[in-house]
C-alpha cells in the first residue's frame, strides 16, 4: 500500500480533496466554525481513522459472516458491533453534528462527512446505526418542539440512544402516498397519539446494542386528507420515556421477523409491527399532516449518505485491488520468455484499466458527495437571503445525483477490483466480493435508482423555473474560463463545454414536450449522463488544482496519478452521455410503448 494509504482511506487524496479542491479552510473564517483550522480537522481525522481501522475493519468479515439472530422475538447481533459503537460513541462522533447545546460538536458537515467515510469503508455494517442515529437526532433538533429535543436528543448525542426512519410498508414501497399506519388522538394537548400499522425493511429496527431505539415513524391521522398530503411523523421510542426522560416499559413495538440480506449483513433489517399487541404511543413531530416534509431533512440526509456508502465500498475494492495488482506476478513482457521473471500484473495495460476506472469513479464520486455537504455547510452560514436559498436550490438539484450516481458507477467500481483479483476476488479469502455485496444495496435503498431520475427529471431542474440548473451551468461556466488558463487542460474544458450544452439542450427538448410520461420515459439515462457531467466538472477542478499548484518532489507520482485518472474520465467514460441525452432527449418510446405482454408471448 502506497504512503498516504490504508485500507480504508486515502488521506492523502482526501486531504487534497478538502483544502485544494473544496478549501474548507474558508469556512474557518466563520465565527460558528472558527475552531476547526486545519491542524484541528486532521487531529479529528487520524482520530477517526484510528477507531475505524482498530474496531471496526477487523471485525468486518466476522459480522459478515455472523449476521443477527431473530430469537424468541428478538434481534440478537454479534458482540463486536456494540463494542465498535461504544468507541465511536466515547470519541463523540454521534454528536458530531449537533449544535453545542444539545452536546455536539457543530463540526462541518463536510469535514463530518469525510470523518464517516472512514467508518463507512471500514464497516458499513456497523456505521449503518450510527448514520441513521445522526440523521435522526438531526431531524429532531430541527423540527421537534422543545419538550421532544430535552427528552430524546441528550442519550442519542451520547450514542446510547439509536435511532431509525420507518417509512415502507409491504403495500407501500416507495409509494408513500398509499401508507395505511394509522394514528389515533390520546392526548391532543401533548401530542401524544396511539399507533398501529407494520413497517417493512428497517434498518436497525430492533437490536441488542443500544439502551432504546427511537423510530421516526409516518403515520396517516384518522381523517387526515389522501396521498401524501395526509402523512404525520410521529417519534415512537421501543422502551417508553417519561417526562424525565427516563426509560420506561417496552409498549408494543413488536420485532416480527428479520430479512436476510445479500450484504449489509451486520445491519439488522426488520418487519416492525405498532400496536398489534397492545397500545403502542408516539408523539407528534410539528404539525398534522405535514411529516413528510419534515422527513425529507432525514431522507436527503440518508440519501446523500447512501451515495458517500457507495463511493466508500467503492473505494475500499480499489484499495484492496491495487495492493493485490502490485504483489501478484502473472504474465510477462512481450518478447520475453519463461526464464524472465514474471511481471506484477499492475504492468499489464487491461489491469491498469481496470484500476484507473475505479480511481475515476470513486475519486469523482468522493469530490461529489463532499461538495454537497460543503453546500450545506455554506447554506447555514449565508447571511444573503438570496444566497442562502441559491446553495439549498444546487443542494436540491443535486441530492439525487450524490445518492444515485456512486451508488451506480461506485459499485461498477467494485465490480472492476473483482476482476482484478481473478478468481480470487470470487471468493471470501479477499475483501472485494464483500465490497460488491454490500454495495449493491446502494442503488435500491433510500429510494431506487429509477426513482431519483424521476426525481432529478420530474422535479429538481424544474426547481424555481430553472434557476437550479441555471446556477449549475453557471458554475460549471466559471470552471471552465479559468482551466482554459492552463494548456494542459484544454482539451477537457472544450469536451465538458460540449457535454453541458447537450444537456441543457437536451433538458429543453424534454421539458418542451407535453406528454409526461415520454418525458420521464428515458430518465435514469439523463440521471447517468447529468451525473457524468457533473462528476466531469468535479474531475476538472481537481486537475485545475493540480496544475495551479507550486511543484512538490514528493508529490510528483500522486499528481500524475490525478491528471491520468481526469483524462481517463474524460476519454472513456464521458462520451457515454451522448447516446443516453439522445434517447432522452428525442424521448425515445422503446421501453415506454412496449407492452408488457410481449415479454411472456
Amino acid at each position: 500500500m502506497e504512503e498516504g494509504m490504508s485500507g480504508i482511506v486515502n488521506r492523502m487524496d482526501l486531504d487534497f480533496l478538502l483544502h485544494d479542491v473544496l478549501r474548507v479552510g474558508a469556512l474557518a473564517a466563520q465565527d460558528r466554525f472558527c475552531a476547526y483550522d486545519r491542524d484541528t480537522i486532521s487531529a479529528i481525522l487520524d482520530s477517526a481513522e484510528r477507531i475505524a481501522a482498530t474496531h471496526y475493519q477487523p471485525c468486518a468479515a466476522v459480522i459478515d459472516e455472523i449476521e443477527p439472530q431473530f430469537v424468541d422475538g428478538k434481534a440478537i447481533t454479534h458482540p463486536a458491533v456494540a463494542r465498535a459503537l461504544k468507541e465511536f460513541a466515547e470519541a463523540g462522533f454521534f454528536a458530531a453534528g449537533l449544535p453545542p447545546e444539545y452536546g455536539g460538536m457543530d463540526l462541518p458537515t463536510v469535514v463530518r462527512t469525510a470523518v464517516y467515510g472512514m467508518f463507512s469503508c471500514a464497516n458499513l455494517s456497523i456505521h449503518n446505526y450510527a448514520m441513521l442515529t445522526t440523521a435522526a437526532a438531526n431531524l429532531l433538533a430541527t423540527f421537534g418542539n422543545a419538550d421532544q429535543r430535552r427528552r430524546f436528543l441528550p442519550p442519542m448525542a451520547d450514542g446510547r440512544w439509536f435511532g431509525t426512519m420507518c417509512l415502507s410498508e409491504t403495500q407501500a414501497g416507495s409509494s408513500l402516498a398509499d401508507i395505511a399506519t394509522r394514528a389515533e388522538p390520546r392526548d391532543a394537548a401533548r401530542g401524544l397519539y396511539a399507533i398501529r400499522g407494520a413497517k417493512m425493511w428497517i434498518s436497525g429496527g430492533d437490536q441488542d446494542i443500544s439502551e432504546n431505539i427511537i423510530h421516526m415513524v409516518l403515520a396517516r391521522i384518522d381523517g387526515a386528507p389522501a396521498g401524501t398530503a395526509g402523512i404525520s411523523l410521529f417519534i415512537v421510542p421501543k422502551f417508553l420515556v417519561d417526562e424525565a426522560g427516563q426509560i420506561g416499559p417496552a409498549h408494543n413495538v413488536t420485532l416480527a421477523g428479520l430479512n436476510h440480506k445479500m450484504g449489509n449483513r451486520g445491519t439488522t433489517n426488520a418487519v416492525l409491527q405498532f400496536g398489534e399487541q397492545g397500545e403502542t404511543l408516539g408523539w407528534l413531530v410539528g404539525e398534522p399532516h405535514k411529516g413528510l416534509g419534515y422527513m425529507f431533512q432525514m431522507m436527503n440526509e440518508a440519501r446523500i449518505a447512501v451515495g458517500h456508502g457507495a463511493v466508500m465500498q467503492g473505494l475500499g475494492g480499489f484499495l484492496a485491488s491495487l495492493a493485490y495488482a502490485q504483489e501478484r506476478a502473472q504474465g510477462r513482457r512481450m518478447g520475453t520468455g519463461p526464464a524472465d521473471a514474471p511481471l506484477s500484473i499492475i504492468h499489464h495495460a487491461d489491469i491498469k484499466r481496470l484500476l484507473l476506472a475505479q480511481k475515476a469513479a470513486v475519486e469523482g464520486g468522493l469530490a461529489l458527495v463532499l461538495y454537497c455537504a460543503l453546500l450545506h455547510d455554506r447554506m447555514s452560514i449565508a447571511t444573503d437571503a438570496v444566497q442562502r436559498a441559491d446553495f439549498h436550490l444546487l443542494l436540491d438539484l443535486l441530492t439525487p445525483v450524490a445518492k444515485s450516481w456512486p451508488s451506480e458507477f461506485c459499485l461498477e467500481a467494485n465490480k472492476h477490483a473483482i476482476q482484478v483479483l481473478g478468481g480470487y476476488g470470487y471468493t471470501r479469502d479477499y475483501p472485494v466480493e464483500r465490497f460488491y455485496r454490500d454495495n449493491r444495496l446502494n442503488p435500491i435503498h433510500e429510494g431506487t435508482h429509477g426513482i431519483q431520475a424521476i426525481d432529478l427529471l420530474g422535479r429538481k431542474v424544474r426547481l424555481a423555473e430553472g434557476r437550479a440548473l441555471h446556477l449549475l451551468l453557471d458554475e460549471i461556466a466559471e470552471t471552465l474560463v479559468r482551466a482554459r488558463s492552463a494548456d494542459v487542460l484544454s482539451a477537457e474544458a472544450d469536451a465538458l463545454e460540449r457535454a453541458a450544452a447537450r444537456l441543457r439542450s437536451a433538458t429543453q427538448a424534454i421539458l418542451a414536450a407535453p406528454d409526461r410520461e415520454r418525458q420521464l420515459a428515458n430518465a435514469t439515462l439523463y440521471l447517468d449522463a447529468f451525473g457524468h457531467i457533473v462528476v466531469a466538472w468535479l474531475w476538472l477542478k481537481q486537475g485545475m488544482a493540480i496544475t495551479e499548484a507550486e511543484p512538490e518532489p514528493g508529490l510528483v507520482q500522486y499528481r500524475e496519478g490525478k491528471l491520468q485518472a481526469m483524462r481517463y474520465f474524460f476519454r472513456y467514460e464521458l462520451p457515454r452521455i451522448e447516446n443516453w441525452l439522445m434517447l432522452a432527449g428525442e424521448m425515445d418510446e422503446t421501453c415506454l410503448s412496449l407492452d408488457p405482454a410481449a415479454f411472456i408471448g
